[in-house]
């Protein structure tokens, strides 16, 4: 992982505030997801940038030297973006429709209907694992619409000239090796599962990790995760019979894993369309959220596990129709 300036403008939170816990109120952020992004920076970085104690918060020798440069690096950022948005606001960068993801299975749903519906725009697209990066380009010009998400408790913050508008709220299902005890059943009980060696992806900024632990302490354990990955990486390690881990229903199994509901649907993941309320997406939104809620049903129909279900399941919490 590289410094982003995400990282830059975390940095100088904690210096302005002088306590993890008011920068994290700050920042929208629980104490302990900016504790954990705080040490990989750190870790990036080589050494401790601050610290910590009762009274507060405060710079390591290393942590001056990052602030200087950051502090002075901040502002040129901050002006750019208000340039670039500013610019496209004005028509500059006109014709052009630039839309993000997080990892969903509405990426291509959403370009497709920007194709149909702005005849003659150039689509470009590009996905990032978090959403709050997505969201602050929405906020700052740089991007038109992006697909986000979001967990219960922990929804995406507002951002001014942005909309936020829910298209699925999804069961999320657990990831098991093909040969797993479990994998012939048709639902799984989480606290068995935490019995097993876990896989899971890095924790970053948009605290799903942070709402799955809550969830693993109701169930009685953490699990212990020997392995961080995303991807191909982490379904190659489930696939080996190495962990297990957590997926969302519309995964396609591939041969040596096997997607299963959990017991009681203790974990949800929210899809949500944003858009800039002054860009050209806005005309078309409403026409653009129904041809991808459409698609979402298509996507559904490819997972046989998730089908059944919704079966099982009528009325869940889901604002499609």
């Amino acid at each position: 992982m590289d410094i982003e300036v995400r990282h830059l403008r975390v940095i100088c939170a904690i210096a302005e505030a002088g306590s993890l816990t008011r920068a994290a109120a700050s920042l929208c952020m629980t104490q302990p997801g900016l504790s954990a992004q705080l040490r990989r920076i750190e870790a990036m970085l080589g050494g401790p940038i601050f610290d910590r104690g009762h009274a507060g918060a405060e710079p390591t020798a290393l942590g001056e030297l990052v602030l200087s440069r950051a502090r002075a690096i901040l502002p040129s950022v901050d002006g750019l973006i208000a340039d670039t948005a500013r610019a496209v606001r004005c028509g500059t960068a006109s014709g052009q429709v630039r839309l993000g993801s997080v990892g969903a299975p509405l990426l291509a749903h959403l370009v497709a209907a920007a194709k149909d519906l702005l005849v003659g725009s150039e689509v470009t697209a590009r996905c990032q694992y978090s959403p709050l990066p997505l969201l602050d380009d929405l906020a700052a010009g740089r991007l038109e619409a992006a697909i986000l998400g979001d967990n219960p408790g922990n929804e995406l913050p507002p951002r001014d000239g942005v909309v936020l508008h829910p298209i699925v709220t999804e069961p999320v299902f657990a990831l098991l090796p093909s040969n797993h005890s479990m994998a012939c059943c048709e639902e799984v009980g989480l606290e068995e599962l935490l019995k097993d060696d876990w896989v899971m992806p890095p924790p970053d900024s948009d605290r799903t990790w942070e709402y799955w632990t809550s969830v693993f302490a109701q169930a009685g354990c953490q699990p212990y995760v020997p392995y961080e990955a995303e991807g191909r990486q982490l379904i190659e390690i489930v696939r080996t019979g190495l962990a297990i881990s957590l997926c969302q229903p519309t995964f396609i199994e591939v041969p040596g894993v096997a997607v299963r509901p959990l017991k009681g649907n203790p974990l949800w993941y929210r899809h949500v369309l944003g858009w800039r309320s002054d860009g050209p997406v806005a005309t078309h939104s409403d026409e653009i959220a129904r041809r991808i809620r459409e698609g979402y049903l298509v996507t559904c129909a490819n997972s046989p596990a998730y089908m059944r279900w919704r079966q099982r399941n009528p009325d869940p919490r889901r604002p499609l129709e």
